[in-house]
């Protein structure tokens, strides 16, 4: 099931979502739903408008949420949404995580799932470039294995961008305008 925005919402609240995440997943999806009108407008590709809607404002729905042992994010997010019977949803939102993009059996695939990850990967609380977006990770503290994951993720990100801004004929700088 692709839940209404009521629905959404009604998540939002029953599992404390905080209001900085609210604010980063709407932006996300704002973000996501550019590529995907974009897309279609220049290449007639049909997106799935209403699952890319509701996988950005539901992917980090577990930010405060409870996790079983041994869960971590995405996992308690999938794990919520199809306890809500929104397995389709969660599907795409599986694919998000940065780490997702160096394993090709659980990388981005569907024009929805690529949408998204892009798109995360272009807000914190705002919009900005995916280059910010890393210059800002690379500025937290992490551990050294950490640190390699996000390195190796860099180039991959990259050619992801490339790929759909390429098609959709917008420079990243461009998208931060969104806001």
């Amino acid at each position: 099931m692709i839940p209404t925005d009521k629905q959404i919402y009604d998540l939002w609240d029953q599992y404390q979502f905080p209001p900085e995440k609210r604010i980063h997943v709407i932006f996300v999806e704002k973000v996501a739903l550019f590529f995907a009108r974009k897309i279609n407008e220049r290449q007639h590709i049909h997106i799935n408008e209403e699952l890319l809607h509701a996988a950005a404002l539901t992917h980090d729905i577990d930010k405060n949420a409870k996790k079983l042992s041994g869960e971590h994010h995405p996992d308690s997010c999938v794990r919520i949404l199809i306890e809500a019977n929104m397995e389709e949803v969660a599907r795409v939102v599986a694919t998000h995580p940065l780490h997702t993009i160096l394993n090709s059996s659980l990388c981005p695939k569907t024009w929805e799932e690529k949408f998204l990850f892009l798109a995360d990967k272009m807000v914190k609380y705002e919009i900005i470039t995916v280059d910010k977006r890393f210059d800002l990770w690379r500025a937290e503290e992490m551990s050294e294995d950490a640190r390699i994951v996000l390195e190796e993720c860099y180039p991959k990100v990259k050619q992801l961008e490339e790929e759909i801004l390429t098609q959709i004929n917008v420079l990243p700088a461009d998208v931060a305008f969104l806001a």
